[in-house]
């Protein structure tokens, strides 16, 4: 591909294992891969997600860059970017009452049939993200060792997304991280999000570069490869890193 314009991250198990803030050598490397393109994190996870676990992580910088950085929560559904006044919404989708109340009794109903209801769990097992609805199966706070443990080939997943889904044939239903299932209104995941890129920063598709542990079809960043956008797939966030530390010499400085 030619020199990309923009870089698009995953943001769990790619930039920091699941629901971890990201190490200082990250942070160190979004900030100089930031003074050389717009650089933008696409994630099933919510504001507050990104905030904890990347913005305020990340070293003084800037003005001008930290304004080439693009949070998009929620796959899309929501985009931020950072300004003088802080976090800056660029828009904010939201589910209707109806959706939700829809979307909470299919995935809960449907995880306690196929006997994935755990009793033992860290934090909420279901929350409502605004644009989102996101099923946790061990909840929000687990340990990523216990979340790794529990659907080592995402078959369990995978089987709850599929029964959702055949409920709720109006909404998105996806899987999401480790453990989780993610629903949005249809059509939404991580393309609408690049999508949404293109729009907001006049950068084609043909020149950004997405990063991500899940690209394979079964995977919540496969939408993304799907719609040729240029991807490169990463086992972890030290893949990722090792990655940028040898992409960034590359890029022109802005």
């Amino acid at each position: 591909m030619p020199t990309p314009r923009l870089v698009a991250f995953d943001l769990d198990d790619t930039l920091a294992p699941s629901k971890t803030a990201i190490e200082p050598r990250m942070a160190d490397l979004l900030i100089a891969l930031a003074e050389r393109v717009e650089v933008a994190i696409i994630s099933g996870g919510q504001l507050q997600q990104f905030t904890t676990q990347v913005v305020d992580r990340l070293p003084e910088t800037t003005d001008r860059v930290r304004a080439a950085l693009h949070l998009l929560p929620t796959c899309g559904t929501q985009y931020y970017r950072l300004t003088d006044a802080g976090v800056t919404t660029i828009y904010a989708r939201t589910l209707s009452d109806d959706q939700k109340s829809r979307a909470l009794a299919a995935v809960e109903g449907e995880a306690r049939r196929l006997g994935l209801w755990e009793s033992e769990t860290w934090g909420a097992i279901l929350e409502d993200r605004g644009s989102q609805i996101t099923f946790s199966a061990l909840g929000q706070r687990a340990p990523v060792a216990e979340k790794t443990a529990w659907d080592p080939t995402g078959a369990k997943k995978n089987s709850l997304r599929a029964a959702v889904a055949a409920l709720l044939p109006d909404l998105e239903v996806r899987s999401g991280g480790s453990t989780s299932v993610d629903i949005t209104e249809q059509g939404i995941d991580k393309a609408y999000g690049m999508n949404q890129l293109a729009a907001q920063t006049g950068i084609p598709l043909v020149d950004m570069l997405f990063v991500g542990d899940r690209l394979d079809p079964e995977g919540n960043d496969y939408p993304v490869l799907a719609m040729g956008v240029a991807c490169h797939a990463v086992e972890g966030w030290e893949d990722t890193a090792t990655f940028l530390e040898a992409l960034i010499p590359t890029l022109p400085p802005r």
